[in-house]
């Protein structure tokens, strides 16, 4: 984990801290937050953990749309790019992140086909990769996102050379997944035994026998009553204390909940979320079903759109405040808001409102089920939206990355 997520520099950090930093340095709160910071610098997401087949329903995207989101690991970006909007600004505070999105971007733009491009991103264990990289894809890479790949680590690679293994086990989360992994396998648990499922039937049983009753094991449950326990699923001590309100007051409960939906809710062959999970790895072409961007019939149009997409290492407030009034249809929150106090929602709503065109769609996720925003943003503010209550629901429901408590839906009046 460490060559690919220490050293992207302390912008980064500046960046994380004005988010994340809450409480005094000297509190145990304050030292908490400095500690996810340190670590949230860091590659966290080698794929996003949002289903963008979801975004994308809510969104109704289509290729009129100006579009606003958090880039994260990247993929959702690019799965938008499949209804081939009009612009994306896609902006994160993670330089790593960043970094991310535009070798996948560039990669869209150089790699010579879609095998060539599936074996990079989708595959594992295969060192033409570093070759395709430095032969198509650095060539065309920006000057700073090369570095960062280019970097070499404390044991002489450099950060590129993770795709020639399995990149998806790098990073907070892949180092989390590991984790899970290693203590079921304390308790005789076999987490990837899970793909041997040939129904959902099957799979319910392998949950029901196997993994639930990890979460009742005292080992299990003292770690996961430590906020740092889930920092390598980028949940931030604020978001903690807003996730543990969704179960019995144990966040042992809460994952044995989200993990339960994540396999058992959807066919195996439909959810690639379970197969990393699981897996740990993606499935082979049509053994299952790919993220959108890996699929054959998505990469001409993803290339022909790459060019529409500019990745900002920036703060979103920093992002919209330059852009002019009614000049965004679409927004893309993720679960950011998770982590912010009243006044940074308002602010942040504030500036949504003002370069909202009339019609424009927000979409976000919560820890908890309900939304976030009653009550505590502006009714000036929030009077100037309407909820989509039910479709909200529905979209959750339909959320195969099964992590999330709440997906919302928020549009202009016109």
């Amino acid at each position: 984990m460490t060559d690919l997520s220490a050293g992207t520099g302390l912008s980064t950090r500046r960046h994380l801290g004005k988010a994340v930093y809450q409480n005094r340095a000297t509190t145990r709160a304050g030292l908490s937050e400095r500690l996810f910071a340190l670590l949230f610098s860091g590659l966290v997401y080698p794929q996003i953990w949002e289903d963008p087949e979801v975004d994308m329903a809510a969104m109704e995207l289509d290729e009129s749309h100006r579009v606003v989101t958090i880039a994260s690991g990247g993929c959702n970006v690019l799965a938008y790019l499949t209804r081939q909007p009009a612009k994306i600004d896609a902006v994160d505070l993670n330089a790593a992140h960043v970094a991310l999105n535009r070798l996948k971007l560039t990669a869209f733009k150089t790699l010579p086909s879609h095998g060539d491009l599936l074996r990079f991103f989708g595959t594992t264990n295969q060192r033409s990769n570093t070759k395709a990289y430095e032969r198509f894809i650095a060539p065309a890479l920006d000057a700073q996102s090369r570095r960062h790949w280019e970097k070499r680590g404390p044991l002489g690679r450099r950060r590129i050379d993770a795709f020639s293994k399995n990149f998806y086990r790098k990073g907070l989360l892949g180092f989390f997944i590991a984790t899970g992994h290693s203590f079921a396998k304390l308790y005789g648990v076999n987490p990837a035994d899970i793909m041997k499922s040939r129904s959902i039937r099957d799979q319910r049983i392998f949950f029901e026998e196997q993994l639930r009753p990890l979460f009742d094991r005292k080992l299990i449950r003292w770690a996961t009553s430590r906020k740092a326990s889930l920092f390598g699923l980028g949940i931030p001590p604020a978001q903690y204390d807003s996730l543990i309100t969704a179960g019995d007051g144990t966040m042992a409960e809460v994952l044995s909940s989200r993990l339960e939906k994540l396999a058992c809710h959807f066919p195996l062959k439909e959810n690639y979320f379970a197969w990393q999970a699981f897996a740990r790895h993606y499935p082979t072409q049509g053994e299952a079903a790919l993220p959108a961007y890996l699929e054959r019939r998505n990469f001409e149009t993803i290339r022909a759109a790459a060019d529409n997409v500019t990745v900002h290492h920036a703060n979103l407030m920093d992002v919209l405040g330059k852009k002019p009034a009614q000049s965004v249809d679409r927004y893309v929150l993720l679960d950011a808001q998770d982590w912010m106090n009243d006044d940074q929602l308002n602010a942040l709503w504030s500036e949504i409102t003002r370069t909202a065109a009339p019609g424009a769609r927000v979409i976000f996720r919560t820890a908890a089920a309900p939304s976030l925003l009653t009550g505590r943003v502006h009714d000036h503010i929030l009077n100037q939206w309407h909820y989509e209550k039910i479709r909200s629901r529905e979209l959750s429901a339909n959320d195969r990355s099964a992590i999330y408590g709440g997906f919302h839906l928020y549009v202009k009046a016109a």
